[in-house]
């Protein structure tokens, strides 16, 4: 079994990259991040995810992106609530965190070169996301043209880094019908930016209004 680091924050889309690595016989190393995001319960759900899909070995590394701020999900800054799909997809939102996939990818990239693992699995979606300009295709290729430059393994030519983005060009009912196929209990994800005291979503979010959406237009309930 080749080894894979697979980046998993406990939401529906990173849990569905997870369990599709497993079914394809990856040995998956999971890793998730306490960046000093306000939804930290989403690394419960990671840690959940984690252990029903078998992951070899699961990473929390702590980095504290909530030192610079910037972002409602590392500041004191409101999350927006009840927009509608136009407005989701009219530009750069407020939730957006500068860097956090750069920053995430290159720990990844560690962790693979140290494991001797040519593969990198990441959840982003460039049709129903709410416009992070780190979930584009050109930003993943042109990362993993960096990756095959930026690590001894790769100059010495034992290994060459592939960035799996298998939602890539799935809609959110594409993702939902997926997991479900792949058996994922979607239960044990969280994929709220602000919720409450008790851990509940709080349904008015853009990343559950865009979960509702997925699951409505799947036809499947959401547990």
């Amino acid at each position: 079994m080749e080894k894979a680091v697979c980046l998993l924050s406990g939401g529906l889309d990173s849990a569905t990259c997870l369990a599709l690595a497993r079914r394809d016989g990856y040995q998956c190393y999971a890793l998730s991040f306490d960046y000093g995001q306000r939804h930290k319960i989403e690394l419960e759900a990671a840690a959940r995810v984690a252990a029903v899909l078998g992951a070899e070995r699961h990473i929390v590394a702590k980095i504290g992106l909530d030192a610079f701020g910037g972002s409602a999900l590392t500041a004191p800054i409101d999350v927006p609530k009840g927009r509608s799909a136009s407005e989701m997809g009219a530009g750069i939102p407020v939730t957006y965190v500068p860097a956090r996939n750069t920053i995430f990818l290159s720990f990844a990239l560690a962790w693979a070169e140290v494991l001797e693992s040519s593969h990198i699995f990441i959840g982003v979606n460039a049709l129903d996301y709410s416009g992070y300009p780190d979930c584009r295709p050109e930003f993943i290729e042109a990362y993993e043209r960096m990756a095959n430059l930026a690590t001894k393994a790769a100059v010495e030519g034992r290994t060459r880094v592939k960035i799996h983005t298998p939602l890539l060009q799935l809609s959110k009912a594409g993702i939902v019908k997926l997991g479900a196929e792949l058996g994922l209990n979607f239960g044990l994800t969280m994929s709220c930016y602000d919720p409450g005291p008790d851990g509940a979503p709080c349904g008015q979010c853009d990343a559950c209004l865009l979960r509702r959406k997925g699951f409505d237009e799947a036809g499947i309930e959401d547990r």
